[in-house]
C-alpha cells in the first residue's frame, strides 16, 4: 500500500500544485509569493487525497 501511495502521491501532488499555480497566475498574482503558497497548499492537500484514493483502490481489489 505504501508503494501505491507513493506513486499516486507523485501524480496527485503535481496535479494539485499545478492547478493552484494556474489559479494564482490567472487571478493576477504573478509574483513569487502567491505562486509558492499555491504550490505548498497543493502539496499539503495532496496528502489526504492520496490517502483516500489509495484506500479506495486497495478496497476495490
Amino acid at each position: 500500500m505504501i508503494r501505491l501511495a507513493g506513486i499516486l502521491f507523485s501524480i496527485i501532488s503535481t496535479t494539485l500544485m499545478g492547478i493552484g499555480i494556474i489559479i494564482a497566475v490567472v487571478t493576477g498574482n504573478d509574483t513569487l509569493n502567491p505562486i509558492l503558497i499555491a504550490a505548498a497548499v497543493g502539496f499539503v492537500a495532496a496528502i489526504p487525497v492520496t490517502w483516500i484514493v489509495t484506500k479506495k483502490i486497495v478496497e476495490a481489489m
